[in-house]
C-alpha cells in the first residue's frame, strides 16, 4: 500500500471528528512553510526539544512538503500570547499546554491537569476513546483552532519549597508559582499564586520574588538549576498527575493542507504524544537521582493532613468552574464521569501492581 493512501485512510478518529478534514482540499505538490511558536525557551529539555522533533518530523514524514519553523517563547511572540497568536494566524502551530488559557475559556484547564485527576495514560484514553478530543474541538473551535495532544510529563513533583511543610500553616503565605486549577486550590488554602513562564522562575525564586515553584519535574528541574535556590523538593504531585503538552493549530491553515498532509500533522502530534512522555519517565528518573546524590536536595512528602485538605479543595474549585458557563460545565460533567469509569480499572490493574511490587 503507497504510505499516501495509508496515511489518507489512517487519520486518527479523534481529529476527524473535526469539520476541517471533510472540507480538505486535494493533493497538490508545492511547498508549504508553517511557523509554530511556543511557550518554551530555546532548547528546553523535553517540552522545548520535543516541539522541535515535532517540526522535524512533520517535514520529514512529508518528504519536505511541509516545513515548520519552531520559535521559542519571545522570539516571535511571549510565552502566554501562544494560543492568541495561532488563533489569529500570526503563526499556525503553537506548543505549549492548556491551562496557560483559563483567561480565554476556563473549560481549557480540563485537557491539561486537574488536580487529584486522570494520569497520563487516563487522560489519554479519554481524548482517544473516550470522547475528549470532540469537547476540546468544541471548546477551541470559536479560536478557530484544532488541537492535538503532542506529549506528556507524566505525574509531576509538587514543587520546590525554601522551607519544610509540616501542616497548612507552612503554606499559608507562600508566594508560589503555580498555575491551572491548582492555582486556585492553593490561593483557598493561604497560598499567593503567581503565574510566569518557564524562563522567569529561577531568577524569581532566586531573588525572592517568590517563595516557591513547581514545573514539571526533575529533568527539566535539574535543567533550571532550582536546587541552587531552594532545598526542599516535595511529592507526591497531586496538582498535575499527568500534564500533557498540546499542539494548536490555525483551523484556516489546516483546512487549506491536502488530506495527506492533515494526516501528516495529525499521526506527528501523536506520535510524539507517546515519545515525549516516554523522555520525560526515562530521563526524570535519572535527574531525581543526580539531584539526591550530587546536589544534596531534600526529598519530603506533602503530610496527609494537607493533602486531604488539598484534595477537599480541589473539589470545590472543580464545581465552581465548571459554573462558569455551559461549555465548562459539559466538559467538567464528562471529564468527572470518564475519571470515574476508568479509575476502577486503574485502580484494579496499574495501582494494584506497582503497589504489590514495592
Amino acid at each position: 500500500m503507497k504510505r499516501r493512501d495509508f496515511l489518507q485512510k489512517s487519520t486518527l478518529a479523534a481529529v476527524a471528528a473535526a469539520p476541517a478534514l471533510a472540507g480538505a482540499a486535494p493533493v497538490v505538490t508545492k511547498r508549504i512553510e508553517w511557523k509554530m511558536v511556543t511557550a518554551w525557551p530555546r532548547n528546553f529539555p523535553g517540552a522545548g526539544t520535543g516541539a522541535e522533533r515535532l517540526a522535524h518530523r512533520i517535514g520529514q514524514m512529508s518528504d519536505g512538503r511541509l516545513t515548520v519553523k519552531v520559535y521559542a517563547a519571545d522570539e516571535l511572540v511571549p510565552a502566554f500570547e501562544v494560543f492568541g497568536a495561532v488563533s489569529q494566524g500570526t503563526a499556525e502551530m503553537g506548543h505549549a499546554t492548556s491551562f496557560y488559557w483559563a483567561g480565554k475559556t476556563p473549560a481549557a484547564q480540563f485537557f491539561s491537569s486537574v488536580p487529584f485527576g486522570m494520569s497520563a495514560n487516563e487522560l489519554n484514553a479519554w481524548i482517544y476513546h473516550g470522547g475528549g478530543q470532540e469537547l476540546w474541538n468544541e471548546v477551541y473551535a470559536p479560536f478557530d483552532l484544532i488541537p492535538m495532544l503532542a506529549g506528556n510529563a507524566g505525574v509531576q513533583m509538587a514543587g520546590w519549597f525554601r522551607r519544610e511543610i509540616h501542616s497548612l500553616a507552612d503554606l499559608k503565605g507562600t508566594k508560589m508559582r503555580i498555575q491551572g486549577l491548582a492555582a486556585e486550590v492553593l490561593r483557598r488554602s493561604g497560598v499567593t499564586p503567581v503565574a510566569m513562564p518557564v524562563g522567569e522562575l529561577f531568577t524569581s525564586l532566586q531573588s525572592g520574588l517568590i517563595d516557591a515553584a513547581e514545573f514539571t519535574g526533575p529533568y527539566n528541574d535539574l535543567a533550571l538549576g532550582l536546587y541552587k535556590v531552594a532545598k526542599y523538593y516535595y511529592y507526591p504531585g497531586w496538582h498535575e498527575p499527568g500534564t500533557p503538552a498540546e499542539c494548536t493549530i490555525n483551523r484556516k491553515a489546516f483546512e487549506r493542507l491536502p488530506r495527506d498532509l492533515q494526516s501528516i500533522v495529525t499521526h506527528a502530534c501523536q506520535s510524539m504524544n507517546a515519545d515525549l512522555y516516554a523522555e520525560y519517565t526515562a530521563r526524570s528518573s535519572r535527574a531525581l537521582q543526580v539531584l539526591v546524590d550530587e546536589h544534596q536536595v531534600q526529598l519530603r512528602r506533602f503530610p496527609d493532613t494537607v493533602l486531604s485538605v488539598l484534595r477537599e479543595q480541589s473539589a470545590d474549585v472543580r464545581a465552581d468552574i465548571a459554573a462558569t458557563d455551559a461549555i465548562t460545565r459539559k466538559v467538567n460533567t464528562a471529564y468527572e464521569d470518564f475519571l470515574k469509569q476508568v479509575s476502577g480499572w486503574t485502580g484494579l490493574t496499574e495501582y494494584a501492581f506497582l503497589k504489590a511490587r514495592s
